[in-house]
């Protein structure tokens, strides 16, 4: 099949274009920039210059395609405070990438996130977010717009990922981590630190998109999980010994004064099952967990440390 990846040049998307490919598929990637183009021009992928917001090339694209996966959005934007306008524009390009879509029964499939699906317990794929008005809920109700779509003649699916999806190169989380606990000298953790973030290694994430495309029916929902959850306080104990620092609990109300934006979600307990997501589409994790990875050392190293 040929198809369309936005956001293909990213962390998740530069091990889904491999995965593809390797299965027999032809990529078209959105690039945004002369880097990105390159990059994917040297992966092999068909190139296509644009951005979310270009919605003629969305459209375009995703018409002359035999498949979409979206996955780009606005994290840069999002994460300096404008989360709300970034949720909108993926809003819009969901909308005109299903529009193309509508009666080819042809498989679109979304990004999304577990994180605070059901707090305190193991989210399953039947859990559905509660719709409450505010800017992170505009995201949850795209992802809800996607499986709508199944309705009007599209395999749409969506796939959650968890909130760390780790491995060498990572500059999210589990980066911002490190450099807090280096910049601060102590590694910390919120609270008792018994809160549970599920986790997936980047590759086994990618190899589920490709199997949420060749197979997940329409209205789906996976579970990017490979692990369930795993205690953020031991996570704080291989930072903390990497790096040669004290592990420090900190309380609650210091968490923005610690370790600022990620300080609003590292409190979260957001443990979630892959349960149905296995025998729906035969998904395998088969890469190393979380704290295995850690200690591999590769989030130690200065090239990794961006949110210093």
């Amino acid at each position: 099949m040929r198809i369309f990846v936005t956001g293909a040049s990213g962390w998740i998307g530069s091990a889904v274009v491999p995965e593809l490919t390797e299965a027999g598929h032809r990529v078209v990637g959105l690039a945004r920039s002369e880097a990105s183009a390159d990059a994917l021009t040297a992966a092999g992928v068909e190139v296509v210059r644009g951005t979310i917001d270009d919605l003629d090339v969305l459209r375009d694209t995703a018409a002359a395609s035999d498949g979409v996966i979206h996955l780009a959005f606005k994290h840069d934007i999002a994460f300096a405070g404008g989360f709300q306008g970034a949720a909108e524009a993926d809003r819009r390009a969901v909308d005109i990438l299903g529009d193309a879509l509508a009666g080819t029964d042809r498989p679109f499939v979304l990004a999304s996130g577990v994180l605070g699906l059901a707090p305190g317990r193991p989210a399953t794929e039947r859990d559905m977010p509660a719709l409450d008005g505010s800017p992170i809920s505009i995201r949850m109700a795209t992802a809800q717009a996607v499986l709508a779509l199944a309705s009007r003649g599209v395999r749409s699916s969506v796939v959650r990922l968890s909130p760390t999806c780790h491995g060498d190169g990572d500059n999210g989380f589990m980066a911002a981590l490190v450099a807090i606990a280096r910049a601060k000298g102590v590694s910390g953790y919120l609270g008792d630190g018994a809160n549970r973030w599920p986790a997936v290694h980047r590759l086994d994430a990618a190899r589920l998109f490709r199997l949420a495309l060749e197979k997940a029916p329409a209205g789906a929902v996976l579970h990017g999980v490979a692990e369930e959850g795993v205690e953020l306080r031991d996570v704080a104990g291989v930072i903390g010994r990497h790096l040669d620092v004290p592990v420090t609990a900190v309380a609650p109300e210091e968490a923005t004064g610690h370790f600022a934006w990620l300080g609003a979600f590292l409190g979260l307990d957001s443990p979630a099952s892959n349960t149905l997501t296995r025998e729906l589409v035969g998904w395998e994790p088969a890469h190393p967990g979380l704290l295995e990875d850690l200690d591999k050392g590769h989030y130690f190293t200065d090239t990794t440390d961006t949110h210093a």
